[in-house]
């Protein structure tokens, strides 16, 4: 890694613009938020939290929050994901493991598998980079319906209406 001069202050911010076209920076400080209109609903007693829903690039990144046990979803991915858990536990029908509170779980593209929160979980939190799409599926494999950014767009937008944020409260999130 190349260092500065030796005669150059360190704590001298970079000085040159950035590129015209860059995007800004997202900075979310309340990731877990205490206003429960942040919180967009997807199914009875799970909701998620958008931080980046990249329109460009087809991913996006959220938290999930469960408050029920049982069966959340039955899905395949045909791109990686990455989720780590930050409060609960979840696993997987298909898999022996359990994902607890400080897990990091990659889900290579082609799995398929069903999400379970477990019998006395209160709630489950787990932060999910989810790149291209979510296809859902019953246990032959046959589609039933699917989530992509823009899908996910599309709620914040109907829930931040309906909860007064207004609809270009989700252009915080878009890139």
């Amino acid at each position: 890694m190349p260092l500065d001069r030796p005669d150059a202050d360190p704590l001298v911010p970079y000085q040159l613009p950035f590129p015209p076209d860059a995007l800004p920076e997202i900075v979310v400080p309340d990731a877990v938020p205490e206003d429960e209109r942040l919180w967009v609903p997807q199914a009875e007693n799970v909701w998620f939290r958008p931080l980046c829903l990249n329109a460009s690039q087809g991913y996006w990144m959220n938290l999930l929050r469960v408050r029920k046990s049982g069966v959340l979803s039955r899905h395949r991915h045909p791109q990686a994901v990455h989720g780590f858990v930050l409060k609960g536990r979840w696993r997987y029908l298909e898999h022996d493991w359990e994902a607890t509170a400080g897990s990091y779980v990659f889900e290579p593209p082609g799995e398929t598998h069903t999400l379970v929160v477990p019998e006395g979980v209160e709630e489950m939190i787990t932060f999910f980079q989810v790149n291209g799409v979510m296809v859902y599926t019953d246990p032959q494999g046959a589609v039933l319906g699917y989530e992509d950014v823009f899908t996910k767009i599309d709620l914040c937008r109907r829930h931040y209406t309906q909860v007064g944020l207004g609809e270009d409260f989700v252009q915080r999130y878009i890139r």
